[in-house]
C-alpha cells in the first residue's frame, strides 16, 4: 500500500471510532497539513462539520456546542500558529470541565526541529491543561498499529467525559502528500477489524468509567450533619447544570435550608419545588452587619467558586462553620480555604442521596431571617424609579426569556449584574458562561455554539469590549441552525473597570483601563447582514422578543454611562441593604 492510502486508511479508522464512540460536532479551520482528517470527517457523513476562518473563534464555538451539549467536540486545525490559536478555549474547557477534543496537524518527525516552514513544537503544547495529550504515531499500514490508533480514539473520548471533564489534544504527523487515496483493498480484505472496526458498529473498546458514589455509611455520616439547625447550601458554575442545579433544590426542599444559587449553578431558574432560593443576596451580603446576623452554623457547597464577591466574602467571614464542599475530584475548589470536609464523589448523586436521608430540622427562624431579607431586598429593586443602569438589563432578559431558552451570559459585568438582579423564576431557561477563566475573548463564537446544540432561542448579553474582541465569530450568523440575538450593552470601554478603586486616578484611568474606544458597532453588524436595534433600556424586553420571533441574528444595542451605571449600582445597593438591615433588627 501507498503511503498515501495509508494516510488515508490511519485518518479514516480514527474518525470512525470518533463516530461510533458518539461524537457529532465537528469544527474546521482551513488548512493544508489537516487534509486527512479533514477528508476523512468529510467522507464518513455522520457528523455535523462546519468550517471558521479562525482558529479561536472554531475552538470557542466547539467549546460552546461541548458545554451545551455535554458531548465532546471536535476542532480540527492545520499545524504552527494555529494550534496556539486554540489556546484561550482550550484553558476555558479546562477550568470550567468541557469536554473537548483538540485534533491539530503537524509535520512529520524528521521535519520537527529542523527549520522547516509552519512548524512549531506542538507536543505537549497545551500543557497541564488538556486531561492528556498523544503524540500519535506516523501513519502505517499495519493491522496492529490501526487497532491502537483505533483505541486512541476511544480513549481520548472516555478522558474527555470522566470528572473532571476537560479537553484532549491529540497530534497527527502527516507527510506529504495529504491529498486522499483509496486503500489496497487487499490489505482491507486481510485486517478487517484494523481497516472497518467492530462489525456490529461498536467502539474498538468498551471503556466504563462511572461516578464516584460514597459508601453507605460515609452517606450516613455526612446525612447527621444536616442535623444543623442554621444551614445553608451554597451552588456556584457547575459543568452539569441540568443535572447537579435539580440535586442541589431537592436537597434544599428536603432540609429546609435556603440555597444560594450561582447563575450558572442550574439551580437558580427552573422549578424549584419546595426548595428555597434566595434572590439578591449579592446586594445584602456586601453589608457587614447583615453577614454577622445571617451566621450559619453549616454550609453545604456544590460546585466552583461562586459569581458573587459578596457571597464570597460572606463564607470568608464565618470561616470556621462546618463547611461541606462536594466535588467529584481533579481540580481543588476551594481557594478561600474555608472547607472543613472535601467529599470527592459525583455531586448529583451525592446531594440526591443526602435529600433521601434528609429530616427537616432547619430553625424556622433561620429561614425567616432569609425571606424577610430577600423580600426587603425586592421591596428596593421593584420600586426603584431611578435612572436605569445595566442590572435591569440582565433582570429584563432573565424575566423575558421564553421557557426552555438558552442565555449565554458574558464574564466582567453581565454575569455579575444577572447574579445580583436576576430573580429566580419557575420556568426553566439554560444560563451558560465562560467563567473558567472568565475572559471575553470568545464569547461570541460560544454562544453560537450553545445556539446549534441545543436548538432552542438564544440570547447573548455581552459589553461593547467582549464583542469587539470576538467579532470574526459573527462569521457564524451565516450557519442557518443557530441564530443568536446579542443584547449589547455599549458603554464604550471597559466599564467594569469603574466599579475598582483604580477609577479615582485620573488620567491613567481612562488611557489604560477605561480605554474608551468610540467605535460603532452597526457597521459590524451591516457587513455580517445582522438585524441591528438601537434601544433604551425599557424597551427592550418587547424588542428582545421580537428579535427572537424573527428567527435571524441581531444586536440589540443598549447604551449606558459608565459613571451613571456605576453611580446607581452604588445606590441601590446601598438601599437594599439599609432596608434589609431594618428589617432584620
Amino acid at each position: 500500500m501507498t503511503e498515501v492510502a495509508a494516510t488515508t486508511l490511519w485518518a479514516r479508522a480514527f474518525v470512525d471510532e470518533l463516530a461510533r464512540c458518539g461524537v457529532q460536532d465537528v469544527v474546521v479551520a482551513p488548512g493544508s497539513r489537516s487534509t486527512p482528517l479533514v477528508m476523512a470527517f468529510s467522507r464518513d457523513g455522520r457528523f455535523r462539520m462546519r468550517v471558521h476562518l479562525d482558529e479561536r473563534s472554531g475552538a470557542f464555538f466547539a467549546l460552546g456546542t461541548a458545554k451545551a451539549s455535554g458531548s465532546p467536540a471536535v476542532i480540527v486545525t492545520t499545524s504552527g500558529t494555529a494550534t496556539a490559536n486554540v489556546f484561550p478555549a482550550v484553558i476555558e474547557a479546562s477550568l470550567s470541565e468541557a469536554p473537548l477534543l483538540v485534533l491539530t496537524a503537524d509535520r512529520p518527525h524528521r521535519l520537527r526541529g529542523a527549520d522547516a516552514n509552519q512548524t512549531i513544537d506542538q507536543v505537549g503544547l497545551y500543557g497541564a491543561y488538556v486531561r492528556d495529550f498523544i503524540d500519535v504515531a506516523p501513519p502505517v499500514a499495519d493491522g496492529p498499529a490501526l487497532q491502537h490508533l483505533r483505541t486512541v480514539a476511544v480513549r481520548s473520548v472516555a478522558t474527555s467525559l470522566t470528572a473532571p471533564l476537560g479537553p484532549v489534544h491529540v497530534n497527527f504527523p502527516f507527510d506529504k502528500p495529504l491529498e486522499p487515496m483509496d486503500p489496497d483493498p487487499d490489505f482491507v480484505a486481510a485486517h478487517p477489524l484494523a481497516a472497518d472496526g467492530r462489525s456490529d458498529g461498536s467502539p474498538f473498546v468498551k471503556i466504563s468509567s462511572g461516578r464516584i458514589e460514597l459508601p453507605e455509611h460515609e452517606l450516613d455520616r455526612l446525612a447527621t450533619t444536616l442535623a444543623a439547625a442554621r444551614g445553608v447550601i451554597v451552588a456556584g458554575p457547575v459543568p452539569e447544570p441540568n443535572k447537579v442545579g435539580v440535586a442541589a433544590l431537592s436537597l434544599s426542599a428536603a432540609t429546609g435550608y435556603p440555597i444560594l444559587a450561582d447563575p450558572l449553578s442550574g439551580a437558580r431558574f427552573g422549578p424549584s419545588g419546595d426548595a428555597d432560593v434566595i434572590a439578591a443576596y449579592d446586594l445584602f451580603l456586601r453589608d457587614e452587619t447583615i453577614c454577622g446576623v445571617l451566621k450559619p452554623d453549616l454550609v453545604v457547597r456544590v460546585g466552583a467558586t461562586p459569581t458573587s464577591t459578596a457571597l464570597q466574602g460572606w463564607l470568608q467571614r464565618h470561616n470556621g462553620v462546618r463547611h461541606i464542599v462536594l466535588d467529584a475530584g481533579g481540580r481543588w475548589k476551594d481557594y478561600g480555604a474555608t472547607a472543613t470536609d472535601y467529599v470527592r464523589a459525583d455531586p448529583e448523586i451525592t446531594l440526591s442521596a443526602l435529600a433521601e436521608r434528609a429530616d427537616k430540622t432547619v430553625d424556622q427562624s433561620w429561614t425567616s431571617l432569609w425571606r424577610a431579607a430577600v423580600k426587603a431586598a425586592r421591596q428596593v429593586i421593584d420600586v426603584d424609579e431611578g435612572e436605569l443602569h445595566e442590572g435591569v438589563v440582565l433582570a429584563t432578559v432573565a424575566k423575558a426569556l421564553p421557557e426552555g431558552a438558552s442565555l449565554f451570559v458574558s464574564s466582567s459585568m453581565p454575569v455579575r449584574d444577572l447574579d445580583a438582579f436576576g430573580l429566580p423564576r419557575e420556568e426553566r431557561i439554560m444560563v451558560f458562561g465562560n467563567r473558567g477563566a472568565s475572559g471575553i475573548d470568545g464569547i461570541v463564537s460560544s454562544a453560537f455554539g450553545v445556539a446549534a446544540a441545543r436548538r432552542a432561542p438564544t440570547v447573548c448579553v455581552l459589553g461593547d469590549i467582549a464583542l469587539f474582541h470576538d467579532q470574526n465569530g459573527l462569521l457564524w450568523s451565516r450557519e442557518p441552525d443557530c441564530p443568536v440575538v446579542f443584547v449589547l450593552i455599549d458603554n464604550d470601554g471597559g466599564g467594569i473597570f469603574h466599579m475598582l478603586p483604580i477609577a479615582n486616578h485620573e488620567p491613567a484611568f481612562s488611557k489604560f483601563f477605561a480605554t474608551p474606544h468610540g467605535l460603532d458597532f452597526q457597521h459590524t453588524a451591516e457587513m455580517h447582514n445582522l438585524g441591528w436595534s438601537e434601544l433604551e433600556i425599557g424597551a427592550l424586553g418587547s424588542e428582545l422578543n421580537a428579535a427572537l420571533e424573527s428567527g435571524r441574528t441581531s444586536i440589540l444595542r443598549v447604551t449606558s454611562d459608565r459613571e451613571i451605571n456605576k453611580r446607581r449600582h452604588e445606590e441601590v445597593a446601598d438601599a437594599v441593604a439599609q432596608n434589609v438591615l431594618d428589617t432584620l433588627r
